[in-house]
């Protein structure tokens, strides 16, 4: 699912303005595929060093944490720049969505 979200991105720049990619596919897959193990990995850690602020925010922190996975890839890959502004918002969204979807399936 990450790998669908970063190419969504990238693919339609006029719903995410701001966001510059130098590239070719093996990097948008290379992205793609970090950002799946830092949800697997790191986001599972994070839901639970931050359950109580999700409590309070009825889950809604979640997605600060998953702009904040964003924001360490976007940190860690020079090839792409989210700026850290509504665009960021966006991604943020468009992430948790499919993971939500993910979740379902």
């Amino acid at each position: 699912m990450a790998i669908v979200a970063i190419f969504f991105v990238i693919q339609f720049p006029n719903f995410f303005p701001g966001i510059k990619f130098t590239g070719d596919w093996i990097i948008i897959t290379e992205i793609g595929l970090t950002l799946g193990i830092a949800n697997a990995i790191f986001k599972p850690i994070l839901n639970l060093i931050t359950l109580p602020l999700r409590l309070i925010t009825f889950g809604l922190f979640s997605l600060v944490v998953i702009m904040g996975l964003i924001w360490g890839i976007d940190i860690l890959f020079t090839q792409i720049d989210i700026p850290v502004n509504m665009t960021l918002v966006k991604v943020g969204i468009l992430v948790w969505f499919l993971n939500l979807i993910a979740i379902k399936i």
